[in-house]
């Protein structure tokens, strides 16, 4: 069963001239500033002129400051229209490898990180045992026609034999993540903003503790021609703040079918007909 994201919010936004009409909202777990916020709506929100934001209760007016946002009512104003942006939101599913010929890209991934670059946790066990990390797909596999379509490539710097011809498997669409970390990652649940000193950002309740912590510095050496790329940690940050922050935000898609319909869970769900074809597409990548 899926679930939207609007559970536990304690941060919303409405359109000013309507104080009634939400817009949106946000799980405020601490590391969001004022400077966030607003940068989180100018995504979020399209309007021919300058916004202006001020909490509903105290009248205190958001600035481009470090502030910690406070928790409670936004109320935004604008001497245009305030539309809700409805840019595509690409959903996905958790991206496990399914082929061997991802190999190269998991291999590399270990090589590079040899951690969960947002949690922070070494892989003490390695080289031996990975059971508790994964390669993570930073842009979804599953989802390469439209990496293709919009050739998203063209972020992709390190050119070898390895990469494939769309270069979607490219260590740089890539980082090593803890099983756990990498499903909300896969969920947009979390991400990192690269515009913010790679500050991870949560947006669920923050039940890992890795809430405004800094990506680790292994995976994205300004030296190194295989580090992550900035413009698809971009992509994945403007993805999670559509995803959670518009609306009643985007639904949670469930992962766990043991004992049950898988396609007919899938089927009945929100985006049925798409999730269904990315299973497929993800079961049947590389094969043929």
């Amino acid at each position: 069963m899926s679930s939207h994201r609007s559970h536990f919010r304690n941060v919303y936004f409405y359109d000013g001239s309507n104080p009634e009409d939400a817009l949106g909202g946000l799980i405020q777990n601490g590391s969001v500033t004022e400077a966030n916020f607003l940068q989180m709506l100018g995504i979020v929100l399209v309007t021919a002129s300058p916004i202006r934001v001020q909490n509903r209760n105290s009248g205190q007016v958001l600035s481009t400051s470090d502030s910690r946002l406070a928790l409670g009512t936004y109320d935004v104003y604008c001497d245009s229209t305030i539309q809700v942006n409805d840019e595509l939101w690409v959903h996905r599913i958790q991206s496990f490898n399914v082929s061997g010929r991802d190999d190269a890209f998991r291999d590399a991934i270990r090589g590079r990180d040899e951690r969960c670059v947002i949690s922070g946790i070494v892989n003490r066990r390695a080289p031996y045992n990975w059971s508790l990390f994964e390669a993570a797909h930073i842009f979804p596999l599953e989802a390469e026609n439209l990496w293709i379509r919009c050739n998203y490539g063209r972020w992709i710097t390190d050119i070898d034999g390895h990469t494939g011809v769309s270069k979607i498997n490219s260590c740089q669409n890539g980082f090593l993540l803890r099983r756990d970390v990498h499903g909300d990652f896969d969920q947009y649940l979390l991400s990192v903003n690269p515009d913010d000193g790679y500050k991870v950002v949560v947006f669920t309740l923050d039940d890992l503790g890795i809430d405004g912590r800094t990506l680790d510095p292994v995976c994205r050496n300004a030296a190194d021609p295989h580090r992550v790329s900035d413009e698809l940690l971009r992509w994945h940050f403007r993805q999670s703040v559509l995803a959670n922050m518009r609306g009643a935000g985007e639904p949670v898609f469930e992962h766990d079918f043991a004992g049950v319909d898988m396609v007919h869970e899938i089927s009945s769900g929100p985006y049925g007909k798409e999730r269904f074809e990315m299973e497929v597409a993800a079961r049947l990548h590389g094969v043929c």
